[in-house]
């Protein structure tokens, strides 16, 4: 359950940002934040994130995420409510199989 005050999302990133070290700079941006969560490269070319912490600071990692590091070009954020089930801190996972989710 999450604290009051607090909210927790699941982004899918589409647009030019695999390879421009988008994962890399979301990490950096959401530790700077002291958001939970994760983010990872997904098989389809899209990078997928968990945020988890108060609402106004997930709010700026989703604005930021627009821009993302100075390579990327983000066309898209689909934007999930989440359960915020994750360990404290931000980190980066491995890649993901899309037909792995789906099994």
């Amino acid at each position: 359950m999450l604290e009051t005050g607090h909210k927790a999302v699941r982004l899918i990133i589409s647009g030019r940002v695999q390879g421009v070290w988008y994962r890399g700079w979301a990490v950096e941006r959401a530790n700077i934040l002291k958001l939970d969560g994760w983010v990872r490269n997904r098989a389809d070319g899209s990078v997928e994130g968990l945020l988890v912490g108060p609402e106004n600071l997930v709010d700026d990692m989703i604005k930021a995420c627009w821009d993302g590091p100075k390579l990327a070009k983000v066309d898209h954020i689909d934007i999930q409510a989440a359960m915020g089930i994750t360990p404290k801190g931000f980190t980066q996972k491995p890649t993901v199989d899309i037909e792995e989710r789906q099994r």
